[in-house]
């Protein structure tokens, strides 16, 4: 049976993500309609993910941009039920958990359109962080909901759901495993910054409850200032001008670049010491590269890189950073939690028979 598919795409991980099942579905020969939100429009956040992943042309551009939750969610609505009233898809794919996954969600449960909600179950018990509410309320409106691993299942049986679940492993394994050794062979990223394996830390800040207040900030930049390597920082454009302000009281030096391609960002993460961020899927892919990682956050949806040792959370108490990534504990196991790469094969393959 040919599909035809609506995917909704709008920010960086997104991209990331839609580049493996758009590739699946192509192979399998469905029709799928891409639809980017524009939550990230910068080149640097965008277009350069397109460019190397080979990601198709998106169909439809809303271009939303940046904005609060609800001027993004709501102008992402607007457009995803004009197109979906048009193209009349039988699927809607959604990934993750940001303002333009709830939009399609929203936009497609109210025109009965099936979704596929691709990483579900996650869970951070956070309400305090808007993309929380966006992954419960996504899932509740999912009639397939792909989840990367036991946990996740765990997670969507203690609300209450137990149908539509399929255990498929991470689609993020399927990006690395296919695109790291391409970008081993191609990026100069390293040479660029003249930095050499596991000689530097890679420091990735974005979430509003770091980088939107100040005095947090700066508390997190002091401490990863101390740190004996060379800590290497890609900018998000959104924190650009307060992080250049905060550094100016900071007292090392901090290695500031433009944000960088996916080919890019896995040579760093695979090359560094130690990651330290408050990104989800870094802390994922931190893991799947072999990288001790240090959490900026209270909490983690992906529990299985804690359990096993390979990610701390330093949420409150960032002022450790420097001793641990000077004496980061031995990590006790290595598993492969995610899958082995397959993921969005075995999605397009669950749809397809449905």
């Amino acid at each position: 049976m040919t599909l035809k598919i609506v995917t909704v795409i709008g920010a960086r991980p997104q991209f990331i993500k839609a580049a493996v099942v758009s590739q699946a579905l192509r192979v399998a020969g469905h029709q799928e309609i891409l639809v980017n939100t524009g939550q990230h429009y910068d080149d640097n956040m965008a277009q350069v993910f397109f460019d190397e992943m080979g990601i198709p042309k998106p169909h439809f551009n809303l271009g939303v941009g940046s904005g609060t939750h609800a001027a993004q969610t709501s102008a992402a609505l607007v457009g995803l039920e004009e197109i979906l009233i048009r193209e009349k898809p039988d699927w809607v794919i959604l990934f993750g958990d940001t303002n333009a996954t709830i939009a399609g969600a929203l936009a497609a449960s109210k025109l009965h359109i099936k979704i596929a909600h691709i990483e579900a179950g996650l869970r951070s018990f956070n309400r305090r962080m808007p993309e929380e509410i966006n992954r419960i309320v996504t899932d509740v409106l999912s009639e397939k909901k792909f989840v990367p691993t036991q946990v996740a299942v765990d997670n969507l049986h203690q609300e209450g759901i137990t149908s539509g679940i399929h255990i498929v492993g991470d689609v993020m394994v399927d990006a690395l495993m296919q695109y790291t050794p391409i970008g081993e062979a191609q990026s100069d990223v390293l040479a660029r910054h003249q930095l050499t394996e596991k000689s530097f830390v890679l420091l990735t800040i974005h979430r509003p409850s770091n980088a939107d207040d100040d005095i947090r900030f700066k508390h997190i930049l002091e401490a990863v200032g101390s740190v004996e390597q060379t800590v290497v920082f890609p900018v998000h454009p959104r924190s650009k001008a307060r992080v250049q302000r905060l550094l100016k009281d900071v007292n090392r030096s901090i290695l500031t670049i433009d944000p960088v391609g996916y080919l890019d960002m896995m040579v760093l993460e695979k090359a560094a010491h130690t990651i330290i961020t408050d990104s989800g899927g870094i802390q994922k892919e931190a893991y799947l590269h072999r990288t001790p990682c240090l959490t900026v956050r209270n909490e983690t949806e992906w529990v299985e890189t804690v359990r096993d040792g390979w990610n701390i959370l330093v949420g409150e108490t960032v002022e450790k950073i420097p001793e641990l990534v000077s004496n980061f504990p031995t990590p006790t196991r290595w598993e492969a939690h995610y899958g082995q790469g397959d993921a969005a094969h075995t999605i397009v393959e669950i749809l397809a028979n449905q």
